[in-house]
């Protein structure tokens, strides 16, 4: 079975890996320069096709692989694959929390001395740990984990961490449009239901809200925002959504999206008033924004429907659907895609730059959270007009 998993692999990774042009690009350099020689990245993000092409680049440059996925969206073949090419990768797509809590563990405990960070779950054990004097460096790919190194972790970061979300290039080309067009297929693909006349709720109007308000308009979907940063939300309303309070849009919205990067975004008070048959859906990195678990308090049955659409049933004959049990809806379902190649081609760009300016240039850094550099930025938008041919 192994062996069929690789082979399948293969063949969708080479068809993946041909149209990530800008990494194939810098595979070449970095086997010529060998940034990572004798260095050990450790991982924790998303194990699929195209974080897997990143993995390639990476070892091509002398790295080291040790990693892990994120809870319930590691790709089984795609992990085999990399596992057949000498890579060491914990985990499975159906593992619990607490083997993937585990797994995080061991990627940690091989002392890597470069971490490819998302959600900050490797910085964070480390902190636990209480010493890090064999790190380096790293990146952080996402919001969240961005807002827990500079906060709850802030003390604990005695490195540079070059946070990947801090940037215009990707706010606009993986959050925006990436994760919007993502998050958008990714419901119809799991529901097969019709987004256009639909109402919608989106929680959060940052980079990523704003993309899946964006690309369930142009879908003919009616959408309407809630966003608690008053600057935020008049941009909302001069970009023609309605923008309102989540209580005033619990009777009127029919499927309600969390993009906020915070916990417990929908909780028991909006549970107890939300429109019945109302369907409940996350695209935040963090399976925290949805209280599962109250929802799961007050339910008196459930039933799951079909992969990754579960029927909650609640008190006084009213239920609520809630799709990928409250992870990241864009990598969850039968044969989840996450972001576009495109829009993942750039952000992977973006983290092997950044990963080889902490490999060969630290000391030039900031210890803790900082955005990409912009020598950094500019050198990745003139290869991504180069690739889209944009002047013709």
């Amino acid at each position: 079975m192994s062996s069929e998993l690789v082979t399948g692999a293969a063949a969708r990774l080479n068809w993946i890996r041909s149209r990530m042009t800008l990494l194939a690009e810098v595979r070449a350099q970095f086997a010529v320069t060998q940034p990572f020689a004798g260095r050990r990245i450790g991982m924790s993000m998303h194990i699929e096709p195209k974080t897997a092409v990143l993995l390639e680049t990476l070892a091509a440059g002398g790295a080291e692989i040790v990693a892990t996925g994120n809870h319930g969206s590691t790709q089984d073949d795609i992990a085999a694959y990399l596992r057949d090419q000498g890579m060491t990768i914990y985990g499975a797509r159906d593992d619990s929390e607490e083997q993937h809590d585990a797994y995080v563990w061991k990627v940690v405990e091989a002392k890597p001395d470069i971490l490819l960070d998302n959600g900050a779950g490797l910085v964070a054990r480390l902190a636990e740990l209480g010493h890090a004097n064999h790190v380096a460096g790293g990146t952080e790919e996402t919001a969240s984990g961005s807002y827990r190194l500079r906060a709850e972790l802030a003390d604990h970061v005695t490195f540079p961490v070059i946070v990947i979300d801090d940037n215009p290039l990707t706010v606009i080309n993986e959050n925006k449009h990436g994760a919007g067009q993502s998050v958008v297929e990714s419901f119809m693909r799991i529901t097969n239901l019709m987004v256009s006349g639909r109402r919608f709720v989106v929680a959060g109007y940052g980079w990523c809200g704003r993309g899946v308000a964006h690309y369930l308009r142009a879908l003919g979907g009616k959408v309407a925002v809630v966003e608690i940063d008053e600057i935020k939300a008049l941009e909302a309303a001069l970009d023609g959504y309605r923008v309102g309070n989540m209580f005033d849009l619990a009777n009127w919205g029919e499927v309600f999206i969390t993009a906020t990067g915070h916990p417990q975004i929908l909780g028991t008070d909006f549970f107890d008033v939300v429109a019945d048959g109302a369907m409940l859906v996350n695209c935040g990195h963090f399976d925290w924004e949805i209280d599962v678990l109250a929802l799961r308090d007050l339910a008196i049955a459930s039933t799951v429907i079909d992969t990754a659409i579960e029927r909650v049933d609640l008190p006084r004959n009213r239920h609520i659907t809630l799709l990928a049990d409250g992870r990241m809806i864009n990598l969850a379902g039968r044969e989840p895609k996450g972001n576009s190649i495109e829009s993942m081609d750039l952000g992977f760009l973006l983290q092997a730059l950044s990963l080889e300016r902490i490999a060969t240039a630290a000391s030039t850094l900031v210890v803790g959270a900082q955005p990409v550099p912009d020598s950094i930025n500019r050198d990745a938008a003139r290869r991504m007009l180069a690739a889209m041919k944009a002047d013709r």
